[in-house]
């Protein structure tokens, strides 16, 4: 044995010997990072047991994989580390996150830092400048967080639209009769509703993990490496409607009991082996189409198993270094001071009941509530909602004024119009924001959505924004930050969306129907905050 390879088998050794006290205090920092994140962790578990997210167990062992992979390009190096503290730093961010996300009472933005937390340690253990290198399997993690809500209705609805239409185009091809009627397909005699579970999410989400390794594994030409990671989304889309007019078709042909049992068993494991298949098959083709050496498949993803179990045993290699104390430290006092701090006040709102919100506003008379189908209330996961047409002597059309209230938006929340109108057939022409201060005699901004939405002859128009614990606010994105922020410094999580739409009649201008809307709105303002933010 050569002198050198001596000195750093002993370097080796002796860092092993340190080893168990590294992983001791690595072993402290993950028990106390557990406890303070626990918030997240539960959120993550809720997110898991639906179908959308129902992969997100395997993710944390997929990106240990990779994780362990990775290691194989990454050297030992034995000996003091200089530049663990950048790591900490990271740290004390991934701490401030979730604490902000535990005072707003809102579990996603804590699994959000939680991810944080698992990178600093990485920095921590390796140092910045080899811990850097370790991205792809951190960044790999965030496959296992649930969606924001507003953006989880948005996306789902938009592949509702892409799934639906591309379905009802195959449908059309092989000769069926179809009519397609926002998430209605109608086949006639049957009718099929692509509801969210149908939006093909539940492919994606995993597709688009499997497609990120995929690409991170493969080591061919970087182009190829966009292709495979980019092919997720057209992918499930392009499965999700054949599976959705393979299902028209045996409906079509066998009566509508067929769709249940074939939805359930197309989905799942056989289209997502479908679509895996197809990703293993993209690959193939472009190594097929290079000039030059060709690489297998096999080669081309490096997929041996036996090299990467060595790299477990370097685990014995982290050394108990003062930024590795600390960052047990901060984790265990963060969490012991949570738990020993004083238990937060929250305001009591006195919000009177929707049921009993004033039927006669200024001439204007409402009839009996309308109540909601018992699936669309499901779907809607408001506390409390009312819905009235409210009439005018003299007016030739009427208002209809919908309400939906929320006392905990951090489970879900309020779902825009903006994504619930198109899914029943209505085609939004045109939204824009108006402030309606002026016009309400207020000198506090009044920020509303007024949209203009048709289906068939009929046109409507429509005001609608959110209020947030007292706020008025027309951008859902806002609303969800409001949410944060109102969380945080007030520990209120409740909110409401208010909606009124009048028919635009025929051959009546939008201003006139406007001012409809603003003459039943503007008495009605008088009474409404009280039902929905207690003022």
């Amino acid at each position: 044995m050569k002198p050198t390879d001596a000195t750093a088998l002993g370097a080796l050794t002796a860092a092993g010997g340190k080893g168990l006290f590294g992983l001791m205090w690595l072993a402290v920092a993950l028990a106390g990072a557990v406890a303070f994140y626990s918030d997240g962790i539960e959120t993550l578990f809720e997110a898991w047991q639906q179908a959308e997210y129902s992969h997100g167990p395997l993710i944390p062992l997929l990106s240990g994989f990779l994780f362990l992979r990775q290691m194989k390009s990454v050297p030992a190096r034995p000996g003091p580390i200089s530049d663990r503290w950048p790591g900490v730093a990271v740290l004390l961010m991934a701490l401030t996150l979730g604490l902000l996300g535990k005072l707003a009472g809102i579990g996603d933005v804590v699994a959000y830092a939680l991810i944080v937390w698992v990178g600093a340690m990485v920095l921590i253990s390796f140092g910045w400048s080899r811990g850097l290198q370790f991205w792809p399997p951190v960044l790999h993690l965030v496959f296992m967080l649930p969606l924001p809500g507003t953006i989880y209705y948005k996306v789902s609805t938009s592949l509702q639209f892409m799934s639906s239409e591309l379905g009802v185009w195959v449908l059309q091809v092989m000769g069926t009769p179809v009519f397609l009627d926002g998430n209605i397909i109608d086949l006639g005699i049957y009718k099929l509703h692509v509801a969210e579970a149908c939006s093909g999410l539940r492919y994606m989400f995993p597709i688009m993990s499997f497609s990120y390794i995929f690409a991170v594994l493969y080591r061919g030409p970087t182009w190829h490496k966009a292709v495979l990671l980019l092919s997720a989304v057209p992918i499930a889309i392009v499965m999700n409607s054949l599976r959705i007019a393979i299902i028209g078709v045996l409906v079509n042909a066998y009566g509508i009991e067929q769709a249940e049992g074939v939805a359930h068993l197309m989905e799942g494991w056989v289209v997502f082996m479908a679509c895996i298949l197809l990703l293993f098959g993209l690959a193939w083709a472009m190594l097929s189409m290079q000039s030059g050496p060709r690489m297998s498949l096999a080669d081309a993803l490096d997929l041996d198993l036996n090299a990467m179990w060595p790299q477990l045993a370097r685990f014995k290699l982290v050394a108990p270094s003062a930024a590795m104390i600390a960052a047990a430290g901060l984790a265990v006092g963060g969490a012991a001071a949570w738990d020993l701090a004083p238990e937060r006040v929250l305001p009591q709102i006195s919000r009177a009941e929707l049921s009993s919100f004033p039927r006669n506003i200024d001439g204007w008379q409402a009839g009996p509530p309308r109540m909601l189908e018992p699936e669309v209330e499901v779907a809607l996961g408001a506390d409390d909602y009312l819905s009235l047409n409210f009439q005018k002597p003299g007016v030739r059309v009427g208002v209809e004024m919908f309400v939906a209230w929320y006392e905990d938006q951090t489970k879900g929340g309020i779902h825009s119009p903006e994504v619930c109108l198109p899914g029943g057939g209505w085609e939004m022409t045109s939204i824009k924001t108006v402030d309606l201060a002026p016009r309400l005699g207020t000198t506090q901004e009044f920020p509303v959505n007024r949209a203009v939405i048709r289906k068939d002859s009929t046109e409507l128009m429509v005001y609608y924004w959110f209020d947030q614990s007292g706020n008025q606010i027309a951008s859902d994105y806002m609303a969800k930050a409001m949410l944060v922020w109102t969380g945080i410094t007030q520990g209120r999580t409740d909110g409401a969306l208010v909606r009124l739409t009048t028919q635009i009649l025929l051959g009546e201008s939008e201003d006139a129907a406007e001012e409809r809307l603003l003459d039943l709105l503007t008495p009605m303002m008088q009474d409404l905050p009280q039902h929905i933010d207690g003022r």
